[in-house]
């Protein structure tokens, strides 16, 4: 017997190689005529590109961008875009700049176009983050979903094989959990295992290769598929830890993601098994969470929380600070195991639904 739940997001998505090209007229068919234009430093120049195909219309600019977005830097761009008087917000960049982005339109309401260059996936969800006094808060709002996103492979030539290995395995993050995720969608996990299937084959050609435009095509179809299911269902404890973990450590997103994974996997064996054997064929492994460990040493991602940047001595506080959003047996061992790295064993671990 079926029993899920849909939330179906809007919006529009242009994808393709050369959809830059497309920005000034999505902002025209968006009737904006005073921008907003966000970026990280690592897309100033697809942003100048932006703003020189926008002449007149940028009344703003933000170049600087932090992980987890933390709240005095939000309250900032928050101050400008109402000063400038803007009406819509353009980032350009990582889910850093989506996430100041959706900062400002959590308080402005004001429309984002984003412009996405790494494979973090944020763009297309309602998924609002703060980070303030050592904790981050999230939250679902849908006027911080970006009403257009315009997906150009060829913006993602530049992301160097670290940073487009531990981008990839953060997308994979969202589209292994949406896979167990309760009351989940036919329509989520068919997305999901897609999604999976496409960066399980294009990550390693995107590292062996950075200039390999059809596997950058490729992750960054398998990315817009993860932000997808990400928008439209809901997180478990992978994503619960890897919050707690940038918030109080202020450990790097994407590597902290590509870290847990697998352990986390691993712990919801038990109850998601059968859910798990379709992600597992996808990524042409035997087993999901063996089969994410293997992908992220063939691609050199982070497989240990110490390799990251986490102390030993802070996993006992760090499983205390998830347990207390919510009791989940085991999650001391999951972190411990996360923190040592070794390959997870093929055996079902103690889990809590």
């Amino acid at each position: 017997m079926r029993d899920f739940v849909l939330d179906q997001p809007g919006g529009r998505v242009v994808f393709g190689a050369g959809s830059l090209d497309a920005v000034p007229g999505e902002v025209s068919a968006l009737g904006a005529e005073r921008v907003m234009l966000v970026n990280d430093r690592h897309s100033r120049t697809t942003a100048e590109t932006v703003a020189d195909r926008l002449p007149g219309l940028v009344v703003a600019r933000v170049g600087h961008t932090a992980t987890h977005v933390p709240e005095r830097l939000a309250a900032d761009a928050v101050r400008l875009a109402r000063e400038s008087g803007a009406d819509l917000l353009v980032c350009v960049g990582g889910g850093s700049a989506t996430g100041l982005a959706k900062a400002v339109a959590l308080e402005t309401r004001l429309r984002i176009l984003a412009v996405p260059t790494t494979y973090a996936g944020s763009e297309m969800t309602p998924i609002w983050g703060l980070t303030g006094d050592g904790r981050k808060r999230t939250g679902r709002d849908p006027g911080v979903r970006p009403v257009c996103v315009v997906y150009d492979p060829v913006l993602t030539l530049g992301l160097p094989p670290a940073l487009s290995a531990a981008s990839g395995m953060n997308a994979m993050a969202h589209l292994v959990e949406a896979v167990y995720a309760p009351k989940v969608s036919p329509l989520t996990v068919t997305a999901a295992i897609e999604g999976a299937g496409a960066l399980a084959r294009a990550l390693p050609g995107v590292v062996r290769d950075p200039a390999d435009l059809a596997a950058r095509d490729e992750a960054l179809y398998g990315a817009w598929l993860a932000g997808w299911v990400l928008g439209t269902t809901t997180m478990g404890i992978h994503h619960r830890i890897c919050h707690v973990l940038g918030g109080r450590y202020a450990l790097p997103h994407a590597a902290t993601h590509s870290a847990v994974l697998p352990y986390a996997t691993a712990h919801n064996r038990a109850a998601a098994g059968p859910s798990l054997a379709p992600l597992a064929r996808a990524l042409g492994a035997e087993d999901a969470a063996a089969g994410l460990w293997d992908l992220a040493v063939s691609i050199g991602a982070p497989t240990s929380l110490a390799a990251v940047g986490m102390r030993e001595r802070d996993l006992d506080e760090a499983a205390a600070l998830v347990a207390a959003e919510r009791p989940v047996a085991g999650v001391r061992d999951l972190l411990r195991a996360a923190y040592a790295g070794a390959r997870p064993s093929q055996e079902s671990n103690e889990v809590t639904p």
